[in-house]
């Protein structure tokens, strides 16, 4: 049987499947997707239900624009971003790949069978050996890097258990900069570990750099009739995610942001974020991509993701105020870090629930908040990550 480390390692090829349904129907752009996709996955599997390719395109719609954004505030700085459970995310491809992305180091940090699986992708695959020129070895930190990218750029890869970072004897990251602006990024990564040691993964960053900012995408709600039948989808595959018990919502998600030392704090949900953050021209061409009969069930699971993040890091010289209401065009790519989003169909057509009865569920439940300032960004795309297999689909 499969450890639950195991297991949730196994979810990134699964984000990859769901990232190229979504570049392959035109909702999003992106070019290296398809070197992440084991030829096994390819096939029927690879388009995914229109819900979850919406789901897809908003969050990395959102987490575009708060990247975008910290990255044109630091323009002509040194700057750096971390991402945690980077998986097969393509996102620091796409970065390099544009000539404006001056002086950024990228930082990813996962398992180290996923680190060595990226590295020799990486060494194998023209257009990513384009990027990242000259990847070295890895060493026997399970780190691999290239430092020489141009203008000024570098990329490092770490192969360490993030719980690893609270351990006394931890060997440091050792291409992490302290005194440079810094974007913490965690998408559907921390939401694994306990409570207490997802604290401290945070904390051993703040401990270190005073210019840092944050953004972490996860599942919330789970204590309504759908939360809480997401919550025993996620258990059949032994999955649990301990930080969901813990901040429940958007306004748990800033508490815990302003907890670990971050002042201007926000937290919305993917429905929020659809509504508020994408343009209506750009709605009606997503729309029109394949259409979207499920609007119910949309707002459903869109309710039930959110994106948090910070303004400022303390200390900080460079105004992140931006992170609230840029005007930043984020672009079509997309990201990683998703589940099986298959079986929210499956699920559905095996247990034979119907749109109205989960729906009627749901409006006999706990009452939702009305506080449209709580609902917002980051939550549909990994619906397999939490158990979100309960929403009904009608179609086939």
């Amino acid at each position: 049987m499969p450890s639950h480390d195991t297991i949730i390692q196994g979810t990134d090829t699964d984000a990859a499947v769901s990232r190229m349904s979504a570049v392959d129907l035109g909702y999003l752009e992106d070019q290296y997707s398809r070197f992440f996709v084991q030829a096994p996955a390819m096939g029927a599997a690879v388009r995914r239900l229109p819900i979850i390719n919406r789901g897809t395109y908003t969050r990395t719609t959102a987490l575009d624009r708060l990247i975008g954004s910290f990255l044109s505030a630091t323009d002509g700085q040194e700057r750096q971003i971390v991402s945690l459970g980077a998986g097969t995310d393509t996102r620091a491809f796409r970065l390099f790949n544009k000539e404006s992305q001056a002086k950024l180091i990228y930082h990813e940090v996962d398992f180290p069978t996923v680190i060595a699986r990226k590295y020799h992708l990486v060494r194998s695959i023209p257009a990513l050996r384009a990027v990242i020129q000259r990847p070295g070895s890895i060493d026997r930190t399970h780190t691999w890097r290239d430092e020489d990218l141009p203008d000024g750029s570098q990329y490092w890869c770490y192969g360490l258990d993030l719980r690893d970072l609270s351990k006394p004897d931890v060997t440091p990251l050792a291409g992490l900069r302290t005194d440079v602006p810094t974007l913490l990024l965690s998408e559907c990564c921390l939401c694994y570990l306990e409570v207490t040691e997802a604290s401290k993964v945070i904390k051993y960053f703040t401990d270190r750099i005073s210019c840092l900012s944050s953004v972490i995408y996860e599942a919330v709600h789970p204590n309504d009739p759908f939360g809480k039948q997401m919550v025993s989808n996620l258990a059949a595959r032994r999955i649990r995610m301990p930080t969901l018990e813990e901040y429940t919502d958007p306004s748990t998600q800033e508490a815990r942001l302003r907890d670990a030392g971050f002042d201007s704090v926000h937290s919305l949900t993917i429905e929020r974020i659809w509504e508020d953050w994408i343009s209506p021209d750009e709605k009606e061409r997503v729309d029109n991509l394949e259409g979207l009969d499920e609007v119910e069930e949309w707002s459903l699971l869109a309710d039930h993701y959110s994106v948090s993040w910070d303004d400022v890091g303390s200390e900080t010289d460079y105004d992140a105020s931006f992170m609230v209401d840029s005007d930043y065009e984020p672009s079509r790519d997309s990201d990683s870090n998703g589940l099986v989003e298959q079986e929210v169909e499956e699920y559905i057509r095996a247990s034979g629930m119907l749109k109205e009865e989960l729906l009627d569920d749901v409006d006999d439940g706990e009452e939702k908040s009305s506080n449209a300032d709580t609902r917002g960004p980051g939550a549909v795309f990994q619906i397999s990550d939490f158990g979100l297999k309960a929403v009904a689909d009608k179609t086939t």
